[in-house]
């Protein structure tokens, strides 16, 4: 990890690979309903070097509460899954990922996926990822009225896979 220009740490992704990496985040004092952990994707940068990208990826913070990490590597039909630690100036990336469960979201129509929770600042425990492109599908926010806490869904275009994740 180079210090010299704020925290950020290098990788290479080969040909038809296209990695995203998150930070996890524990929430000091959560209320009754809020999550105890959040997600923030870490920042990047891309560059090509010959059939490789060199992918940089930019750390706003480190301490003892966000030193997690999830690596999700997106192939044509395939993630890969891996998770490591951010140390003060150095990252640790699992030699064995650790086991996860996961399922397949797919729909032959238009479909909204699961109504989910937002805290006041807008971060949410579930993250919807289209593989092709790897940027998070946006949900759309609304109030719900009866409850009057912010809201999101997720639209879904028919006949295409999507990966979903949630931290707990």
């Amino acid at each position: 990890m180079n210090l010299g220009q704020g925290k950020h740490f290098s990788i290479m992704d080969p040909k038809g690979i296209s990695t995203v990496i998150y930070q996890v985040n524990q929430t000091v004092n959560p209320g009754e309903n809020d999550p105890k952990i959040t997600i923030q994707r870490l920042a990047s940068r891309s560059q090509l070097i010959g059939e490789s990208t060199k992918k940089t990826f930019y750390i706003e913070k480190v301490d003892s509460t966000a030193n997690r990490i999830i690596i999700l590597s997106f192939s044509k039909d395939r993630v890969i899954i891996n998770n490591g630690k951010l140390l003060d100036d150095e990252v640790r990336i699992s030699k064995k990922p650790m086991p996860l469960k996961f399922d397949t979201l797919y729909s032959e129509k238009q479909s909204e996926y699961k109504e989910i929770k937002y805290t006041p600042s807008l971060q949410r425990p579930i993250t919807v990822i289209d593989p092709e492109t790897t940027e998070e599908v946006k949900p759309v926010l609304y109030i719900d009225k009866t409850t009057n806490e912010v809201r999101g869904k997720c639209i879904l275009k028919p006949f295409k896979a999507y990966f979903a994740f949630e931290v707990r």
